[in-house]
């Protein structure tokens, strides 16, 4: 038990000196996109390839299994694991592994189960490199993770263990620093010490309204109620966002920690964990962390021998996007349906079960160690004067390089998009990028050299959000975008207050008869009305924000609604309504089959005198195209 701590500071001391007896450590990727990719079949190929060699020492703790395997051999003097980490970020290129020598790293890429046999001969048990494997950039190819720009320009503070050690191994987390907050905070620091620490450095709330953290403490640690709670929001529902399902996946220990932190800071004794359903993976980790954490005696009463109490406990979402909102979170933990209700009071005064509750997202709590450790004056260096430290975003869409990224606050869209990103895929053309999911708003090509960071984005009608960012190319429709997130954000309404439930409805409406070329120039004022309607009436954040998407790509890209509404042309050709059907008499052959596949009779005509699509009465369907043995029939947007 490490009851004490000095008990901790031996237990770290011999997960350090046992992490530097590795003489190579196979690091392969366990995050969700790389185990979508393949990484588990490759992960089990390097498990059978070190039991089969028997001119190592194997020293690994499969993650499914609880005996540990061991086979000594007198002619080797280090040991080789085998381990699966959290997200290495370039998770296009997955899966990813990682061959690690001391100091010495190669990053491969695209592994198969078929390249490890080459893997083991020329890497590991040699020091040769498989430059196949390696990621390139035009005819240059780097080694190491470190030397990819994708990774290289980025600075990594929540995800700086990711991809470097066991996601699910306490004794790593402690050999890489890991506790030592929490022990300068039991044994330096007094609760009220800490808080002002915490809000000294600045820290926003990550979840997506970029409340101080610190000034939430101090408002709980100040409340006569002295039963209080430490929430954490790890419900991520916005569509291409992954940024704390890969943190709760890839180091679920630092966000414990910071949870406890908390917890002694505001004199809570129970920390909850918020997770959706479709993070089965980051669920069983943090479950297994609790687990081991409770055992050795880092999690329950007495903890260090401090006196200090605090239990963790993990609730599962069902998924309902209005619960990332926090009186909704809260509804949902105490099993009742999650609706967000009317404030104040609010969560820091009245939150879970009626009590003062901190209630944060993941990437906020996994910012407090470092904070602990390494001051306020220090992260109040990274990032801009009111916007402090780095953000984590999710790089998704017309990428060249999607992932996981973390950059100070206030990097510049087009550093993110060109130098991080690599650019837009196939040399496209960057038309937009959308920021903040379904909440927030599209940011063009005039706000590329803008600061990314909680008040420059407001100023351009969007939010920066949970941090996901869609990069749009000339082959999106922005009224298809709009259109696509109101119908996510209506779906997702709780429909407890009419604004919402009622004016998102009728906005969806519109926006469909607009992509079905149905609309009037009237529907855009309309549009604009109902917005402004429901921002200001609307009970919850998830209302208030419904209408960015709507009212950002109208202000940017009006020219695209009135072509739909007046033109009946979709410039992206991607709104099929806008599609016309012609027949070319030069290929036509007038067998008449097109005319009897088609489900409305919108084609007329006879083998004499030829066919005809009549536009009005034509559905799209595309039914007559498919049937065209001739190719005779083409399609004009």
């Amino acid at each position: 038990m490490i009851n004490s701590r000095e008990a901790l500071i031996q237990t770290t001391e011999a997960a350090k000196a046992t992490l530097a007896s590795y003489g190579c450590r196979i690091l392969v990727c366990s995050g969700t996109g790389c185990i979508a990719s393949g990484s588990e079949a490759v992960y089990e190929e390097f498990r059978k390839l070190a039991k089969d060699d028997h001119n190592v020492v194997l020293d690994f703790k499969p993650h499914d299994e609880d005996e540990h395997d061991s086979e000594v051999v007198s002619d080797v003097k280090n040991a080789l694991g085998v381990k699966k980490t959290g997200c290495q970020g370039v998770c296009e290129l997955g899966p990813l592994v990682r061959i690690q020598k001391g100091d010495d790293v190669i990053q491969y890429i695209k592994v198969k189960p078929e390249n490890c046999e080459e893997i083991w001969q020329r890497s590991v048990r040699q020091d040769d490199v498989i430059e196949s494997l390696l990621y390139h950039q035009g005819e240059e190819a780097f080694r190491g993770p470190e030397d990819i720009p994708f990774i290289a320009k980025q600075t990594r503070i929540v995800l700086e263990n990711c991809g470097k050690y066991d996601a699910e191994s306490f004794e790593e987390y402690l050999a890489g620093g890991g506790f030592t907050a929490l022990q300068k905070a039991l044994f330096e620091m007094k609760p009220e010490e800490v808080v002002e620490e915490v809000d000294k450095s600045g820290l926003r709330g990550r979840g997506g309204g970029g409340f101080p953290a610190g000034r939430k403490w101090k408002q709980v640690a100040r409340q006569p109620e002295k039963e209080r709670f430490v929430v954490c929001n790890g419900d991520e529902g916005d569509p291409g966002a992954f940024m704390d399902g890969s943190v709760m996946e890839g180091d679920p220990y630092k966000l414990i920690e910071g949870m406890m932190i908390a917890g002694y800071a505001c004199g809570a004794e129970n920390g909850y964990i918020y997770v959706r359903a479709e993070y089965p993976m980051s669920v069983a980790r943090l479950r297994k962390a609790i687990a081991t954490l409770e055992e050795v005696g880092l999690l329950g009463d007495d903890i260090l021998g401090t006196g200090y109490n605090f239990h963790m406990h993990i609730n599962r979402g069902a998924g309902a996007f209005v619960c990332g909102e926090g009186s909704a979170l809260t509804a949902s933990i105490e099993g009742n349906r999650g609706m967000p209700r009317v404030k104040p009071p609010r969560t820091v005064e009245k939150g879970l079960w009626a009590k003062p509750t901190v209630l944060n997202n993941v990437e906020t709590y996994a910012n407090v160690p470092k904070i602990v450790l390494q001051g306020s004056d220090w992260f109040r260096s990274i990032g801009t004067e009111n916007s402090t430290g780095t953000k984590t975003f999710s790089l998704t869409g017309s990428i060249q390089n999607t992932g996981l990224i973390e950059v100070p606050m206030g990097t510049t869209l087009r550093e993110i998009i060109f130098d991080i990103g690599g650019g837009l895929k196939d040399g496209g053309s960057f038309k937009a990028v959308q920021i903040g999911g379904p909440s927030g708003g599209c940011l063009t090509e005039e706000h590329l050299d803008e600061p990314l960071d909680f008040e420059s984005v407001k100023k351009f009608g969007a939010i920066i959000g949970s941090g996901g960012l869609v990069v749009m190319d000339d082959n999106t429709c922005m009224v298809e975008v709009a259109r696509f997130f109101m119908s996510f954000t209506q779906r997702e309404s709780c429909g407890k207050c009419i604004p919402c439930r009622e004016g998102t409805k009728r906005m969806l409406e519109i926006l469909e008869r607009i992509v079905n070329g149905e609309g009037e120039l009237k529907d855009l004022d309309l549009l604009e009305e109902l917005a402004t309607m429901i921002k200001s009436m609307a009970l919850c954040g998830l209302g208030k924000s419904a209408p960015l998407p709507v009212l950002s790509t109208l202000r940017t890209f009006r020219d695209e609604y009135v072509e739909h509404i007046v033109n009946h042309k979709c410039r992206a050709k991607v709104c099929g309504a806008m599609r016309t059907f012609h027949i070319n008499p030069e290929f036509c052959k007038n067998c008449g089959k097109c005319m009897r596949s088609c489900p409305v009779g919108a084609i007329t005509g006879n083998r004499e005198v030829g066919y005809t699509i009549n536009s009005k009465q034509c559905i799209r369907c595309g039914a007559c195209k498919e049937n065209c043995a001739f190719d005779a029939i083409y399609v004009e947007m």
